[in-house]
């Protein structure tokens, strides 16, 4: 017979044994991609499926209906600001992102719910939106699902998906003009204002095209503060832009001596291409 001291210790190694579990590599892996656009940050969080030689668009990802972009808990969409996706207006927060592909388009849906497991409970009264896009055939061949940001401006980038052959974007825009101008307005007004200020306020002015007479105020503060070649750059291009070859010209000479004692070959070129085109 066996004694109650070696029954309980097989018990024991037997209930061990049971719940033990090994470590192995997730089959989709999860991914996390961010990108800054404008001011705010876009990021996505998924998880990567990959074909392993099946086929997914009409297949294992049936067409007509919804699907959760991905692999496990539901993609999820961030917006630390309100950004405008597809042109609407979509406040900051954390979305489910869901899809629906067809044969002949593929709908992103903005869910407010981003905590599901898969769609199995998609509730499409939760839906934000909803955005149809046309889809683009691919040259290669994804085996991972992909996604990117692609398409970028300082105030816009396409959110890419790739797989398979299929490859569509979500256009996401975040112009944060009416921010930067009220910051302008603010920070120049006051007494103790740095030359930094000026600096950026008037190279904003000069990059959007407004008033370069009040760009050129701010320019004429910052050199009278700091006589160096960036300074004098800046003043030489806002000048040119306003017509003032003289002013920019002697500007630029004076910035592009300094900048060749600095070594700064960037600045070289910057000035040597304004005083071409002020001749």
């Amino acid at each position: 017979m066996k004694s109650p001291l070696l029954t309980l210790a097989l018990v024991a190694g037997f209930a061990v044994t049971s719940f033990a579990q090994i470590d192995l590599p997730a089959a989709s892996p999860a991914a996390t991609v961010s990108q800054q656009v404008g001011l705010g940050t876009v990021t996505i969080e998924y998880a990567r499926p990959s074909l392993k030689g099946r086929t997914m668009f009409g297949d294992r990802v049936p067409y007509g209906k919804v699907w959760r972009t991905g692999a496990n808990k539901i993609t999820n969409l961030v917006l630390s600001e309100a950004m405008l996706v597809d042109g609407k207006k979509v406040p900051a927060g954390r979305y489910g992102l869901y899809a629906l592909p067809t044969a002949a388009d593929f709908t992103f849906i903005l869910n407010k719910d981003a905590n599901n497991w898969g769609a199995y409970t998609y509730k499409e009264a939760n839906d934000l939106m909803r955005i149809t896009v046309k889809p683009e055939k691919a040259t290669t061949l994804t085996e991972a699902l992909t996604f990117e940001f692609t398409d970028f401006t300082p105030t816009s980038a396409s959110l890419t998906m790739r797989w398979e052959s299929l490859r569509v974007k979500l256009p996401i825009t975040n112009d944060p003009d009416e921010k930067i101008m009220a910051q302008i307005a603010e920070q120049t007004a006051k007494a103790d204002a740095k030359p930094g200020v000026f600096s950026a306020a008037a190279n904003y002015y000069y990059d959007t095209n407004r008033d370069m007479k009040q760009a050129l105020v701010w320019a004429n503060k910052v050199v009278e503060s700091e006589k160096m070649y960036w300074t004098y750059y800046l003043r030489a291009k806002i000048a040119a832009k306003t017509g003032d070859c003289k002013l920019a010209k002697s500007d630029a000479l004076q910035s592009l001596e300094l900048a060749k004692k600095a070594g700064d070959d960037a600045y070289v070129l910057n000035n040597q291409k304004l005083l071409a085109e002020c001749k």
